[in-house]
């Protein structure tokens, strides 16, 4: 059995320098932030900056936090999922094959396996996409 979520993800520009990205999970952490998703790279449009993407654990409080530090909003795109379950061999590529074969182009992908579990967060481009992908990977998860 499979489970997946959406993740709400903020966002907020760095500096791309040594430290840039390690200065605002500083102030997360200081803030007392708890997170379950951090995602960070250059900008591809604005030379000496990038980006940095989290996503709190997901209670109110948590993400009260996280919009307390100085530059941090929540974004809408793109769609995050959260997806874990027990792991099988080529697991993951049934997974993107599937998604591939229902026309989901995927903006995004990380997947790793800990004590036989599988974790990922994929990262979808609109809403039908990221619900077609959880409607897919219940229907693998029934099989496995």
């Amino acid at each position: 059995m499979f489970r997946m979520k959406r993740v709400h993800v903020y966002q907020c520009e760095v500096d791309d320098i040594p430290g840039g990205t390690a200065a605002k999970l500083k102030a997360l952490a200081l803030a007392g932030a708890h997170l379950e998703y951090v995602h960070s790279e250059r900008s591809a449009t604005k030379s000496g900056a990038g980006e940095l993407l989290v996503a709190p654990t997901q209670t109110k409080a948590e993400m009260d936090l996280v919009k307390s530090v100085d530059g941090m909003h929540e974004v809408q795109k793109p769609i995050v999922m959260r997806f874990e379950g027990d792991d099988k061999a080529g697991l993951g590529g049934r997974v993107t094959q599937s998604w591939e074969a229902a026309g989901i182009n995927l903006h995004g992908l990380m997947m790793a396996v800990v004590n036989g579990k599988f974790v990922g967060y994929a990262t979808f481009d609109s809403s039908d996409d990221a619900n077609t992908a959880a409607v897919i990977l219940a229907d693998i998860g029934a099989k496995e």
